[in-house]
């Protein structure tokens, strides 16, 4: 159980980037990192990843060619890891798992452990940690980039990326901060929770 609460998050107190914007400025941000930690909270169990071969495949039934995409991407993520830890930057990854599993969930948690295997810090919190935080809707989708800027992401109804609100105020970013390294202490590491609740499982539906 997560004990604490999450801030508040007004989208007025941010600046609303369209999808392509936000990308640009998301990657450039993520460039200039130094010695910085970074943090991402992801609550929603279905997404309508954009050109993604594997998630192509999930799509499609095809569950062996969305897991061999996922190996073939090893070099990829190798060398994303390595220019990380050139740069000093540390990213952590809270992923809220709601039960039953949905299969965009099942496969990319395939994915993350894989990404954890290079050195992503990923953990798994069950949706029944958050249920009392969640009253008035689900928690945000939310990246921090170095305790400096919040990006609340956003999707379309269907799971389609959005763009994002960007937040730069200390008084906002600081408290969601502090939330997600919270939420991050209370869950499970990925490789344990992997190797308990999603190997033994059959592949999923198509999604």
């Amino acid at each position: 159980m997560l004990d604490v609460q999450p801030p508040t998050l007004l989208p007025e107190h941010g600046r609303r980037l369209e999808n392509e914007e936000y990308l640009q400025d998301f990657r450039k941000r993520d460039a200039a990192i130094r010695n910085g930690h970074s943090w991402k909270l992801e609550r929603l169990q279905h997404f309508e990843e954009v050109g993604s071969p594997s998630r192509d495949a999930l799509r499609r039934g095809d569950w062996d060619t969305a897991l061999r995409l996922f190996e073939d991407g090893r070099d990829g993520l190798r060398g994303i890891q390595a220019d990380e830890e050139a740069r000093g930057a540390v990213f952590h990854r809270v992923r809220v798992v709601e039960k039953p599993l949905t299969p965009y969930v099942q496969w990319e948690l395939h994915s993350l452990r894989i990404s954890a295997e290079y050195g992503e810090r990923v953990r798994v919190l069950p949706a029944d940690a958050v249920a009392a935080a969640e009253t008035d809707g689900p928690l945000p989708e939310l990246t921090i980039q170095d305790g400096k800027v919040l990006f609340h992401v956003l999707y379309t109804d269907t799971g389609v990326p959005d763009g994002a609100i960007r937040f730069t105020d200390p008084a906002i970013v600081e408290p969601w901060t502090a939330y997600v390294r919270a939420a991050y202490a209370a869950a499970e590491d990925i490789m344990t929770y992997f190797e308990r609740a999603i190997a033994p499982l059959p592949p999923p539906p198509a999604a």
